[in-house]
């Protein structure tokens, strides 16, 4: 299976169990792994043929900074079910990382890591074949 990769994405957003952490915010890193089939798109060169990773990136953006959670699991979560139903994918994993997370003590962040699979893979194999679908 092949991979597309978006990779050290920054965005601040309010998730967090603490009062603090809800009020402030933190800054928050993704990387994203999209697995999906790109013979077509390597043959054709055509934008409608792959996935349209700057609206993978938005959709991550909008989901960050949007709504806060107080876990950084549910965030990820979350992230993983809305890209496998919105893009043709079969498998995405997401690293989602919280810098200077509140802990007493010296850390960088602290990272989640969610892979998540395409339960109804007739889904994607209807979107790679029909040539009308929007990506």
């Amino acid at each position: 299976m092949d991979v597309i990769r978006l990779t050290g994405m920054v965005f601040y957003g309010y998730h967090g169990v603490t009062a603090a952490e809800k009020e402030t915010g933190r800054r928050f890193e993704v990387d994203c792994e999209l697995e999906t089939d790109l013979a077509s798109p390597g043959q054709s060169d055509s934008i409608k043929d792959t996935v349209d990773y700057a609206a993978v990136y938005q959709k991550i953006k909008n989901v960050v900074e949007g709504k806060a959670f107080s876990l950084v699991e549910s965030l990820a979560v979350l992230l993983a079910n809305e890209i496998l139903e919105e893009f043709p994918v079969l498998r995405v994993t997401l690293r989602v990382r919280k810098r200077i997370p509140p802990i007493a003590g010296t850390i960088d962040y602290i990272e989640i890591e969610v892979t998540r699979q395409q339960s109804d893979t007739a889904k994607i194999l209807a979107d790679l074949k029909n040539p009308n679908t929007e990506l």
